[in-house]
């Protein structure tokens, strides 16, 4: 799985470059936002920017804070640390990019909810796949296993379409969001599994 993720995470992030660099690819960039602001519901506006306020720092923050004050309970202190480096390193690569690429968000005239920063890439998509990762990784030994992979998989989904279709991002945004959310958290997580082996023995 990990090693999956990772190639997927790579593959995603050259074609989210090819797709801001090449003309027209760009292009289909904005064809996809026009084509999803002419095809919206009352009742999906409502759930994606529902996504938008749950998927947003604040409350991840809150997320993250009471999943590391449960694992504290537990004793688990080499999650917390994983969880912690987790959503503090992709919080700092989604910003940084932001900063050093500032790529203009798609027009206004699209937007469905307030946006702020620059357009590349998109910090709720990886926010997403950092969760989705996390959880992932942390719950191997759970039960129901499949079942947090087929949850997380779609929460990453489904968050990062809301950004295309409420006008604020472009999909090449959300595929380098993904990437980096992918790219990070498994790196992290052999570090992780590499240390967990040594305490171990």
């Amino acid at each position: 799985m990990p090693y999956m993720l990772l190639g997927v995470g790579f593959l995603l992030f050259i074609f989210s470059i090819l797709m801001l660099l090449i003309p027209s690819l760009h292009q289909l960039d904005l064809v996809i936002v026009q084509w999803m602001s002419q095809h919206r519901s009352n009742a999906v506006n409502m759930i994606f920017i529902t996504l938008s306020t749950l998927g947003g720092m604040p409350f991840v923050l809150f997320l993250t804070t009471v999943w590391c004050v449960h694992q504290g309970w537990y004793k688990k202190y080499t999650n917390v640390v994983f969880i912690s480096l987790g959503l503090i390193g992709s919080s700092a690569t989604v910003w940084l990019l932001k900063y050093l690429i500032s790529r203009p968000r798609p027009p206004e005239m699209y937007h469905l909810v307030n946006s702020y920063g620059a357009s590349f890439p998109s910090a709720h998509s990886i926010y997403a796949a950092t969760l989705g990762c996390l959880a992932i990784y942390l719950g191997q030994k759970h039960p129901k296993h499949t079942l947090i992979c087929i949850c997380a998989f779609i929460w990453l989904l489904l968050m990062g379409i809301s950004r295309v279709y409420l006008g604020v991002h472009f999909p090449s945004d959300v595929l380098a969001g993904w990437s980096i959310g992918f790219i990070w958290i498994t790196l992290l997580y052999l570090l992780y599994a590499k240390f967990s082996r040594a305490k171990t023995n």
